[in-house]
């Protein structure tokens, strides 16, 4: 049993079909990218794990529960409190540990020694960082729950280069850690280098799927990622 499972989900904006039978499965300590042109569905397919959409149809399950008209509170973006520090944000995403002092402060060492520049800066106010130090602030956030899956959407999205670089190997050192994670990113390249398994989305539906290192290497993939993901479709 996959730790996180979707099957044939159907998501509706009003009468349009945004995703028209989306499956797919994450098992711990795993990375799973999902790959996909611009409204293929693939924010739509994290919005529908995380309970900030209903599908009409379908099964998310978690552990073998489902998960489906849970009630969600997931911060979307970077969101992160700009008037205060990058420990003090460090903390609220440790709410649920708080009477614990020795844990909460366990958990902020090691979101440090994965970030050692948030560990610079943990004194300096969040809304004075960087785009790519506050994309750190938010992973690093959301780590402080230690949570089982981890669900990231374009985490290097805006930022340079290198910046990007290091936000996706860090990615990589979470999912090392046993924490499963499910990756919508915009570098396919980079995604695919970081995963273990990918789906491909075209208009709503898994069009490919298999092995990270075994897409790379299609040539549909191949050709899709330099037409701008014109198409991959077998049909």
């Amino acid at each position: 049993m996959a730790l996180l499972e979707v099957r044939d989900l159907h998501v509706f904006y009003g009468n349009i079909e945004a995703l028209k039978g989306i499956s797919l499965q994450v098992d711990p300590g795993q990375i799973v990218a999902i790959l996909g042109g611009n409204g293929a569905g693939k924010t739509t397919t994290l919005r529908t794990i995380s309970g900030l959409l209903r599908p009409r149809s379908g099964s998310i399950t978690y552990g073998g529960k489902s998960l489906i008209g849970m009630e969600a509170h997931v911060p979307e973006g970077r969101r992160i409190f700009n008037i205060l520090t990058v420990a003090e944000n460090l903390n609220l995403g440790g709410y649920l540990i708080r009477s614990d002092r020795k844990l909460m402060d366990e958990r902020k060492a090691a979101i440090y020694k994965l970030f050692p520049r948030l560990a610079e800066r943990r004194t300096q106010l969040a809304g004075t960082l960087s785009g790519g130090e506050q994309q750190m602030l938010a992973i690093g956030r959301a780590l402080m729950s230690s949570p089982k899956v981890l669900m990231l959407d374009e985490p290097s999205l805006g930022l340079s280069p290198i910046l990007a670089r290091s936000v996706l190997k860090t990615v990589r050192e979470i999912a090392k850690e046993g924490t499963a994670v499910l990756l919508v990113e915009q570098n396919a390249r980079q995604a695919l280098a970081i995963s273990d398994r990918a789906y491909v989305i075209e208009v709503g539906r898994v069009v490919l799927e298999g092995e990270a290192a075994t897409l790379a290497r299609d040539e549909r993939v191949q050709k899709a990622y330099l037409g701008g993901f014109e198409s991959v479709s077998t049909a």
